[in-house]
């Protein structure tokens, strides 16, 4: 039985595969977002405007200056999810 956050990972893996084309086993929850996605500035905002598709509503740029990692985008969808 998956959980909401199963639900949110699989998800936000999903954006990640189909938006910035990545394989699916670079995502592990300590990937660097810069550094080991190669996720950049441009794309964050991308990233920022997918997630609040999903669900993220109150992610802002300011938000999201420190999320670093793959487990922080899930973090912070969580956090979204149980504050909404």
């Amino acid at each position: 039985m998956s959980t909401p956050k199963d639900n949110i990972t699989a998800e936000a893996k999903k954006i990640l595969i189909d938006f910035f084309e990545l394989d699916e086993a670079q995502l592990t929850p300590d990937a660097k977002l810069y550094e080991d996605l190669g996720i950049d500035s441009i794309d964050t905002i991308d990233l920022i405007i997918e997630l609040k598709k999903f669900g993220g509503n109150h992610i802002t740029p300011e938000r999201f200056k420190d999320v670093k990692t793959f487990q922080d985008v899930i973090d912070i969808l969580v956090d979204e999810n149980i504050s909404a």
